[in-house]
């Protein structure tokens, strides 16, 4: 009768199996640490759109800009390591969600996890592989301009060399073999936040740079889609965290071990989001663009050395492979 129980137990988790689709399926090799786990959560999390904080601040003024930081981060951490716990107390009762659309389709329902959640899903994956493709090709592009500036290639064709870049990344067999990719999109991220802060501060006290004026411009109309516009910026900086799939990643036991890696990610988020929204800001005050490594051309003028802006450039062009693929293959 143990036997018949055995292979019974057996059939069922090899029907199990069967019944996992290609996404779930690349998630499942849960063989990570919590240092594993910090590399998913940054490099997830912390992208280059973080080169935005100042132009958000610009909307915003130093007081509000600072207060939606910091809620922004201490609310993200508190809402992830909450989704971390009912991770693991499902997982504890036998239900182990590898997705949010698993999520829904326990806690909400079957149709909700198909025709709700995993679109949404989607769609917000989707968007971030879009815009880390042509934020690669505005990087490459800006690279090749400072090297050849009467050069004649478009940036179209910029993103596409991008894009088979990302492609070729894309190949990897699981969602664990990303591990080392991550560890060095946080040394990447870690080293254009450097250079960006330093770029501010270069040029904050430079002559080269800008008079600082902090007002926010416009009338009261616009200051209330501004306002909006860059409460969006920050939101959307701090919200791309794919805790289910990341936290499917980790060998048993999981107690614990999703907490630390968010405090590892964390760590960085404070250093590199905090630090570049500070430094650009107070560099070039309203007149801060939407990506702050603009600033440091003015009419194709660099405002420091050239070589400086073509690593600081290389730097996020290659974060922002590791972050397309984390991306794509979710």
């Amino acid at each position: 009768m143990g036997d018949g129980e055995h292979e019974s137990s057996i059939g069922a988790a090899s029907q199990d199996q069967k019944e996992l689709d290609a996404g779930a399926r690349f998630v499942l090799k849960s063989k990570g640490s919590w240092l594993h786990c910090g590399y998913h959560l940054t490099t997830s999390i912390v992208a280059p759109p973080l080169l935005s904080l100042p132009y958000a601040f610009a909307f915003l003024g130093w007081s509000i800009g600072l207060v939606c930081l910091v809620i922004g981060a201490l609310v993200t951490f508190y809402s992830y390591n909450l989704i971390s716990l009912v991770l693991e107390h499902h997982a504890q009762k036998g239900h182990r969600h590898l997705r949010f659309r698993d999520m829904a389709h326990d806690i909400l329902g079957p149709r909700w996890g198909r025709y709700y959640v995993g679109p949404i899903q989607f769609m917000v994956c989707y968007g971030a592989v879009v815009a880390s493709t042509l934020l690669g090709g505005q990087c490459l592009k800006a690279i090749y301009l400072l090297l050849k500036p009467e050069g004649s290639l478009k940036l179209y064709e910029f993103v596409m060399f991008f894009g088979c870049l990302m492609l070729v990344l894309a190949q990897v067999p699981s969602f664990h073999s990303l591990r080392h990719i991550n560890l060095v999109s946080l040394v990447l991220c870690l080293c254009y936040s450097a250079c960006a802060t330093a770029g501010s501060i270069y040029v904050g006290y430079s002559s080269k740079g800008p008079e600082k004026d902090y007002s926010v411009l416009g009338d009261t109309e616009d200051r209330i889609f501004g306002m909006f516009n860059a409460i969006a910026i920050i939101a959307t900086s701090y919200g791309n965290g794919i805790i289910p799939e990341i936290q499917a990643t980790l060998a048993p036991p999981v107690k614990g071990k999703m907490f630390k890696g968010l405090c590892v990610c964390y760590a960085i988020v404070a250093l590199t989001f905090f630090s570049v929204a500070i430094s650009g800001y107070w560099a070039f005050g309203n007149q801060s663009d939407g990506l702050i490594l603009s600033n440091f051309v003015v009419d194709g003028r660099p405002l420091m050395p050239k070589w400086f802006i073509l690593m600081t450039n290389m730097f996020t062009i290659l974060q922002l492979s590791a972050v397309g693929v984390v991306s794509n293959l979710i």
